[in-house]
């Protein structure tokens, strides 16, 4: 078969990055030079870069240009978690109650923040809210906001995501009071009780939580630590079982930070719309990626099959409680579900978003807290290799807030959970991501913090209690 200049293109330039023709972070030279050298076009260029940045070889920095990617070392599935599981219902453990209680999941060693040291861009955004306050105080004590809410946030919404390469209609977005009422709203919509779900393994347990609320079965995909759940996996659970939706985080998942490469997020949609699976895709993390834009499932959807649900809570604050949902199909139901469950959502907050994002300060935000939050992932790696005297792996995702540790067999987290807690230190024990008996030696770790000060303390002391039970 003949292939496109494009193509050959991007043959060669994969050839030399894997000869070492360019070093790991180097930059790879413009795209005029490449035209040049290659004689093609600009366009062919470009696409082939495309072509090489789903393949996870190269990277782009936004006004600086495309760099050699780190080769990713695969982690396998362990031998134990290899097999799909069969349909079960989800019975969460009461620690996990405990956990959200305390509003502490993201923080090892929580404590009462020093309010003179209020990040900029929170100021400036409880201004643009509080503006939005002053000027429709009136109108908005006598109206409720419509079921799919403010038009003009909806409209800033869809150009975000023009940046990471989704062309989604401001007609398409429902305002809701967060991911998780998204994923709610879109699971009572596409389910009713007794149906089964597929989710990955290790998934996140406010998923769970969901998904127990409803009654729904569960059938878990065994997934890599590092590249997520695969679209064989999916296809090979429906070969079993009549499976009505997915819900996954293709991007920097938790708790892993696992990212699914490019190539197999199309696969993924592919065997969903051949199997006829709703995706229901939680994009949460999908703006906390530290080197590129990671496109959504969303991007790759071409028969609205999958239902994409994100909100600001991770990359800006959590208690802003907005979020929203993407979808044609069943934006219908959708809007009367949040009727039935909301009714509506805050008319000053949306203003106040709309004019942050506007005007540029949400973009100029993210690119400062991406940053901030590399320098906490390695911090926090550096001090968790210092400190811990019993062999752990972990997980070094390129986006998201979290690591993935693994103790030794013999250390069980929920114990570890325990000891902890009694001296205010908290930790995820790896048992609340998952519906079945798994992960009892895995916990999450976050870098939402810096790893220092009093949390510097919290861990040596949590790599201790560990050594303790080892």
């Amino acid at each position: 078969m003949q292939q496109f200049k494009y193509q050959q293109l991007a043959k060669t330039l994969k050839s030399q990055i894997d000869e070492n023709n360019w070093q790991i972070n180097e930059k790879l030279p413009s795209i005029r030079v490449l035209a040049n050298n290659f004689n093609v076009s600009k366009i062919s260029v470009q696409k082939a870069l495309y072509v090489l940045e789903a393949m996870d070889l190269i990277y782009v920095k936004p006004k600086s240009g495309y760099y050699v990617a780190a080769r990713k070392n695969i982690q396998h599935i362990n031998p134990e978690i290899q097999g799909i599981s069969k349909p079960t219902k989800v019975d969460l453990p009461e620690v996990f109650y405990d956990i959200m209680e305390r509003g502490a999941a993201f923080d090892i060693a929580p404590q009462h923040l020093n309010n003179s040291q209020t990040p900029s861009h929170l100021l400036l955004l409880n201004r643009h809210i509080n503006r939005a306050l002053r000027q429709t105080v009136h109108e908005n004590s006598l109206y409720y906001s419509a079921p799919s809410g403010s038009l003009a946030l909806r409209h800033q919404i869809s150009k975000h995501y023009r940046k990471r390469r989704v062309d989604i209609s401001a007609d398409d977005i429902c305002i809701t009071s967060g991911c998780q009422n998204s994923i709610f709203l879109a699971l009572t919509t596409i389910c009713q009780a007794g149906d089964i779900v597929a989710i990955e393994s290790p998934a996140f347990y406010g998923v769970l939580q969901l998904l127990q609320q409803l009654k729904l079965k569960v059938v878990e995909l065994p997934s890599s630590y590092t590249q997520g759940v695969t679209a064989e996996a999916l296809r090979a659970a429906s070969k079993q079982w009549h499976i009505k939706a997915c819900v996954i985080t293709a991007n920097f998942s938790t708790p892993t930070g696992a990212l699914i490469p490019s190539l197999e997020k199309q696969a993924i949609v592919t065997v969903a719309n051949e199997e006829n699976i709703t995706l229901i895709e939680d994009d949460i993390y999908g703006d906390l990626s530290f080197h590129s834009n990671v496109e959504p499932l969303k991007r790759y959807d071409m028969q609205d099959n999958v239902i994409l649900c994100s909100s600001f809570s991770k990359s800006l604050s959590r208690d802003l409680r907005i979020g929203w949902i993407v979808t044609n199909k069943h934006y219908k139901k959708i809007a009367q579900m949040k009727l039935v469950y909301q009714l509506s959502s805050s008319q000053a907050i949306q203003h106040g978003l709309t004019s942050f994002l506007a005007e540029g300060h949400f973009e100029r935000h993210l690119y400062q807290y991406r940053r901030t939050l590399v320098k906490q992932r390695d911090q926090l790696i550096k001090e968790v290799t210092n400190h811990w005297n019993i062999p752990v792996k972990f997980t070094v995702p390129e986006g998201g807030l979290a690591i993935w540790m693994e103790l030794p067999k013999g250390v069980d987290t929920f114990s570890l959970y325990n000891k902890a807690i009694a001296e205010g230190i908290v930790i995820t024990p790896g048992r609340l991501f998952t519906s079945a008996d798994k992960f009892s030696n895995y916990f999450r770790l976050s870098f939402a913090h810096p790893t220092q000060g009093h949390r510097l303390k919290a861990l040596i002391r949590l790599a201790e209690l560990s050594k303790e039970s080892y």
